[in-house]
């Protein structure tokens, strides 16, 4: 057995050596046969807020409107997220979560009292889409809903008395007043997080402040039936460690299923943010360098959970992340509304391949946000919808949810402007259920087809699709007068000889490559 597991070394040793000698060409093995962790379906979850035009306008239009819609749901932006097939997505916010009171959003949407939305725009809210429609939304396009309760604003009562409403199948004043506002059955909804950016917008908490309200809010978060709720905490922004060894610390692993992070990638600062459609390539690279920067946050923010939980119970919950740059001139600053490139599918291949390399640890992952909003898939005018780059990497993608992580070996030029140089090629690879693997494939690199060869392990191939999604540049974007600019197509460049298959990689493309 020795004997076997040293030859097999030296053979990838040997492998990876020649492959590193000869600089002009890229080459990656793939171990069919070597994987264990699940790429949790979640991980491609998104996130619609009460923000700008990503609610009213974007996914809900009310019954009366002119835009074609059903029971209330714009119909071009709800056909667009089922093609999708997104597994959960977050609601009510962000920001607005911990302002926001469910009890203002149910019953007739005429009796509904209206509030200022002070996060976004200070608009006013007129809580016509509420829990039901809310949920209504996520039964049409086949996605779990994950709701974040309000901590900073709200109470203990006010969220144990939401969570009675949505999944108790008993009698009491709850399940009445949902039964009377025309939902007899309980939703029976898993995920719910307690709180959000808790030190910040959610009440400018301690970590340990938090860490002990999060204890009196999830005691009286309670399970009803035979539903169990995966209870996720409101972790860190970006890089502060310490906010997770002190919720690690001190809430007990029984009473806590996830602990979220927030990471937004942007060129420039908070208060200096750069443009969504104008950029040099050193900037490109930039943004790119930033996206994959989440890496190291995983990393480190894994170890501090790995010393409290070995066994990797507690998800990592990344339930906000994608590209922050300016909004786009002349609209609402409060709305982040911005632009979608080519540079924002390379930033969500990258982020998506990363979360799947810690499938280990990374559990659900939400995009931000879903129509109209930073990196929105989807983009509306009035009665017009356009589908951005990032929408169709997402779509490129589906082959990895709950497909089988495997094992690879990649060596790849590197490319560089300026002060900022990354490999050009960016890879995961997976198995389905079925067998197929999976390679997504993405070439930042703005001007060069790449050549790539693949050594195919614990695998008899014999057939090779392939789609990808590419533009003339990486400034590309789609308008509502031209649409298609970027897009997915069918990929034909690829050769599969036995083990080996040679793949043409365009200059500036996202590939997913599937073998059987």
């Amino acid at each position: 057995m020795k004997t076997n597991c040293l030859k097999g070394f030296t053979v990838v040793a040997f492998i990876l050596i020649s492959f590193l000698s000869n600089a002009q060409t890229s080459r990656l093995i793939v171990n069919a046969d070597q994987g264990s962790a699940i790429i949790n379906k979640h991980i491609y979850g998104h996130f619609a807020e009460h923000l700008g035009r990503n609610i009213y306008g974007g996914i809900w239009v009310g019954p009366d409107s002119k835009i074609p819609n059903e029971e209330g749901y714009r119909l071009d932006v709800m056909k667009a997220i089922q093609k999708l097939e997104i597994p959960n997505l977050r609601w009510p916010g962000g920001c607005f979560a911990d302002e926001y009171h469910w009890t203002d959003g149910i019953g007739n949407p005429k009796d509904r009292p209206t509030m200022i939305n002070t996060h976004w725009g200070g608009v006013v809210e007129d809580n016509s889409f509420g829990t039901h429609e809310f949920m209504n939304f996520a039964k049409k396009i086949g996605a779990e809903p994950y709701i974040t309760g309000n901590v900073g604003s709200g109470s203990v009562d006010e969220m144990s008395k939401w969570i009675e409403y949505i999944n108790f199948d008993g009698v009491s004043p709850m399940s009445n007043l949902r039964k009377k506002n025309g939902q007899d059955e309980p939703w029976d909804i898993k995920y719910w997080g307690v709180g959000n950016e808790n030190w910040g917008c959610g009440g400018n908490m301690t970590a340990e402040y938090y860490a002990n309200e999060y204890r009196r809010y999830a005691t009286y978060a309670r399970d009803y039936g035979a539903n169990k709720l995966y209870k996720i905490a409101g972790g860190a922004n970006s890089n502060d460690y310490n906010w997770t060894e002190v919720l690690m610390k001190n809430i007990p692993l029984n009473m806590m299923d996830g602990l979220s992070v927030h990471y937004y990638t942007m060129t420039g600062s908070w208060t200096d943010k750069k443009s969504a459609t104008i950029f040099d390539k050193e900037t490109y690279l930039e943004t790119l360098r930033k996206a994959a920067g989440i890496e190291e946050l995983i990393k480190r923010h894994g170890a501090i959970m790995d010393q409290y939980d070995p066994e990797k119970r507690i998800g990592m919950i990344v339930d906000e992340w994608g590209t922050w740059y300016q909004v786009e001139p002349g609209t609402n600053p409060g709305f982040l509304y911005q632009q979608n490139t080519m540079r924002d599918a390379h930033v969500a291949a990258i982020s998506l391949n990363i979360f799947n390399k810690h499938a280990d640890r990374v559990h659900m992952a939400n995009l931000a946000q879903t129509v109209n909003v930073l990196q929105a898939i989807i983009l509306t005018n009035d009665t017009d919808m356009i589908l951005t780059p990032t929408y169709h990497v997402f779509d490129l993608y589906k082959p990895h949810k709950d497909a089988t992580l495997l094992s690879h070996h990649l060596v790849t030029e590197v490319v560089s402007y300026g002060k900022e140089k990354l490999e050009a090629l960016n890879v995961s690879t997976s198995k389905s259920p079925d067998g197929t693997v999976n390679i997504s494939i993405a070439n930042i690199h703005p001007d060069k087809k790449i050549d790539l060869d693949v050594v195919l392990r614990g695998i008899s191939a014999k057939t090779v699709t392939a789609e990808y999604v590419t533009a003339p540049s990486i400034d590309s974007y789609n308008t509502f007068e031209k649409k298609e600019v970027v897009k997915k197509a069918a990929f034909k460049d690829f050769k599969l000889d036995k083990d080996n298959l040679k793949i043409a990689v365009p200059a500036n493309s996202v590939l997913m490559v599937r073998v059987k």
